[in-house]
């Protein structure tokens, strides 16, 4: 057998230990880490997420440890199964028995690169964090609110404490508060027009940056209201006169009806969660005053909350509740803003036809609807009284008119006090200096 030379097995000897170092080093860098919410403020219950990114290899594991007085505990590991480039990790401090005060959380993550051998490279990074177990303590400034039902409420509260977030809750229902430049919180909610008198039970509720959470039991007066009942009777002619339109929105081999069906009940469905996502989408400031316009010289053929029956051909064929004043006057009647505010949406939306939604601040968002043309696009600032469309009968209208809403916080309520003067300053602007009590 002929002998490799010595210098040429030296070579081959250094290009396999130079290729070998380089695979064990071309990654030298652990994973990144952040943490969320990185206020600096922790408490039991407060879920804390770590996003890890390894740009040379994937995230393995991560470590977590609290250190208080120089003390390290740890409190737990988690391996990813399989590794990735980017990963995240929650937990809460429930089993690290701290105490209120300082301490540091030392997160470590491993990533799966060759480095150190087959060790991977790790990264350990520090959180400066204090550890808070008490709640937040609210002191409410209003009066408690009189509130008919399907009506709107509002009140102003302090905190002795910075929030990450508050406001009222009904059933499964949130209405988030908005923080003012003087510290106080203004919350506007609902009693909703589908919640029995006895039912109707709403609570203030705020959670601290350290997920400490304070609820209580709002005090409020609530009123009756009733509601009418209207039979809607379906012809042959006006379901085909909707069919092409709605054929966009449900296409498909089905009769006129069956189609309209559809979009009276699933499209219908669909629009109430898009409205209640707009509603998260408000100024932190209250951008109207006064009493919002009406529509001039309108008759209001249908009003807030009356619950419909559907015929057709003498048969009940459906039942839904409409959510809005219809008003009308005549053809493609200029449509007024009902207050100061910014367009946030227009466009066509189901069961609303040509549609254009305003924000006014803090959850307050006006509907209008049916409209045959739009003179405004998302993003205009409006004044009240500025011509933003025409009425028309897009949509499910039966006919050319305007179908007004108005919404707190995507939740609809009725419009018929927001054209009322003595309503809003007895139940808005008057009432929100007014002394309260301290929810502890």
């Amino acid at each position: 057998m002929k002998r490799i030379p010595v210098y040429l097995l030296a070579l081959i000897l250094l290009g396999v230990g130079g290729g070998l170092a380089y695979f064990l080093m071309k990654d030298m860098e652990g994973p990144s880490i952040r943490i969320s919410p990185d206020n600096g403020k922790a408490g039991a219950t407060q879920e804390i997420t770590v996003y890890m990114y390894d740009e040379g290899s994937e995230v393995k594991s991560v470590n977590i440890s609290v250190r208080k007085n120089n003390v390290s505990s740890h409190l737990l590991s988690h391996t990813f199964d399989p590794p990735a480039k980017e990963a995240q990790f929650s937990f809460t401090l429930e089993n690290a028995k701290l105490r209120d005060g300082s301490f540091e959380l030392e997160v470590k993550a491993n990533d799966t690169s060759m480095a150190g051998f087959g060790k991977g490279n790790s990264t350990t990074r520090l959180f400066e964090m204090r550890y808070d177990s008490v709640p937040p303590r609210l002191s409410v400034r209003t009066a408690p609110p009189y509130i008919y039902r399907g009506g709107a409420g509002c009140i102003a509260f302090t905190a002795n404490e910075e929030l990450a977030a508050a406001g009222v809750k009904v059933n499964e229902l949130f209405f988030p508060a908005y923080r003012q430049d003087n510290g106080e919180y203004i919350c506007f909610f609902a009693f909703p027009y589908n919640v029995e008198m006895k039912d109707y039970k709403p609570v203030i509720t705020a959670q601290d940056l350290a997920g400490n959470i304070v609820t209580s039991r709002l005090a409020h007066y609530p009123l009756a209201r009733n509601f009418r009942t209207d039979t809607i009777n379906l012809s042959d002619n006006f379901l085909e006169s909707k069919d092409g339109e709605f054929t966009e929105l449900v296409p498909g081999n089905m009769t006129p009806l069956q189609r309209y069906l559809v979009v009276n009940g699933d499209i219908r469905r669909e629009n109430d969660v898009k409205l209640l996502e707009f509603g998260k989408q408000s100024a932190d400031t209250m951008l109207w005053s006064g009493t919002f316009a009406r529509l001039p010289n309108a008759s209001s053929p249908a009003g807030f909350a009356e619950f419909r029956s559907y015929v057709y051909n003498g048969e009940l064929v459906d039942q839904q509740t409409h959510l809005g004043s219809d008003l009308a006057s005549v053809r493609q009647a200029a449509i007024p803003a009902a207050n100061d505010g910014v367009v946030i949406f227009t466009g066509y939306m189901g069961i609303y036809g040509e549609m254009v939604l305003i924000d006014h601040g803090l959850g307050l968002q006006t509907l209008y609807s049916h409209m045959s043309n739009i003179h405004v696009s998302p993003g205009d600032i409006v004044s009240k009284g500025q011509t933003i469309g025409q009425t028309g009968a897009t949509g499910m209208a039966g006919g050319d008119h305007l179908h007004f809403g108005v919404y707190v916080s995507g939740f609809p309520v009725n419009p018929i006090e927001w054209f009322d003067a003595q309503w809003i300053r007895d139940k808005i602007t008057d009432r929100l200096r007014l002394p309260g009590e301290a929810i502890q």
